[in-house]
């Protein structure tokens, strides 16, 4: 039988099969000497050992699509990071880089601006910024239930990463979204039995046939990737991509270089100012690391 790790925790699996039920499975041996770990997220095959008690065993680990490191997680379509027009107030810098560690990973982006009965002029703002930037925006209000069904349909069938700082309404946001997620979340939880494992994990909820929500804790800061490089960066602004390879030097890093297209965009407000400061921040992060590893 298929079906797909929704959490792993000492050195059990629950898996969250086609059949529909929740199954506590013990991974093979083999896996170890093969050097593999089975990954939230990931799909796998399951036998069933005793089908009262939905105790099985993971099989084999089904080709994965990607995966991030943090939080550990296999086959994501997609990251919703979610802030709040106000009530902790948005902030950009941090908003811009956590979108340039997920573009780094190569992952969709969506931004959630919630909260938008408290602020819809501040949330205005945000969204004009960030579509300029190139990534989909939804502005939303759980209490009111604006622009729910339009991010439902979003995230419907898909795996999602949902983050973004404490505060913001990550919790009544899923729970307006997904009215029917809280009695299914009630059984998974009951099978899985969270009284046992209070140790902060990674958890898919499963919040409809094909839909997988992975909450990660809230931040208050983020770091770049580890690997990511000077180099690298102008990559991870989708904004820059038309002017990238047309500045007079090909090795142009966008900061004090003659003839820089990308510097030309943002006088000329092709690309937003406040963007390309977070850029320069971050250009200016990554010297630091690279001139630390030297020493």
């Amino acid at each position: 039988m298929v079906g797909k790790i929704i959490k792993g925790i000492g050195g059990f699996y629950y898996v969250a099969a086609e059949d529909g039920q929740i199954y506590e499975c013990k991974a093979r041996g083999a896996f170890r000497k093969e050097g593999v770990r089975p990954l939230v997220g990931d799909d796998c095959g399951i036998s069933v050992q005793e089908a009262e008690a939905r105790l099985g065993t993971v099989d084999r680990i089904l080709p994965r699509r990607n995966q991030l490191i943090r939080p550990a997680v296999a086959n994501t379509d997609q990251a919703i990071v979610i802030f709040a027009a106000s009530k902790p107030e948005p902030s950009e810098g941090l908003i811009d880089r956590y979108l340039v560690g997920m573009t780094y990973a190569d992952m969709p982006v969506r931004v959630v601006i919630n909260k938008i009965d408290q602020e819809k002029e501040r949330a205005e703002e945000l969204r004009e910024l960030y579509e300029a930037a190139g990534y989909s925006v939804f502005l939303t209000s759980a209490k009111r239930g604006d622009g729910l069904s339009e991010l439902r349909k979003e995230l419907e069938g898909k795996t999602s990463v949902l983050s973004g700082p404490s505060g913001v309404g990550k919790s009544s946001l899923m729970n307006a979204l997904f009215p029917e997620f809280s009695a299914e979340t009630g059984a998974i939880s009951e099978k899985i039995g969270r009284g046992r494992h209070t140790t902060r994990h990674t958890e898919l909820m499963v919040a409809g046939t094909g839909t997988y929500l992975l909450d990660t804790p809230g931040f208050t800061s983020v770091d770049l990737p580890e690997r990511l490089t000077e180099e690298s960066l102008p990559l991870c602004f989708p904004e820059f991509e038309p002017y990238l390879g047309t500045c007079r030097f090909s090795s142009c890093l966008h900061i004090t270089e003659p003839d820089c297209r990308v510097r030309q965009a943002v006088e000329n407000g092709q690309i937003r100012r406040s963007r390309y400061e977070s850029y320069k921040n971050f250009m200016e992060i990554l010297k630091i690391r690279r001139r630390s590893e030297w020493k």
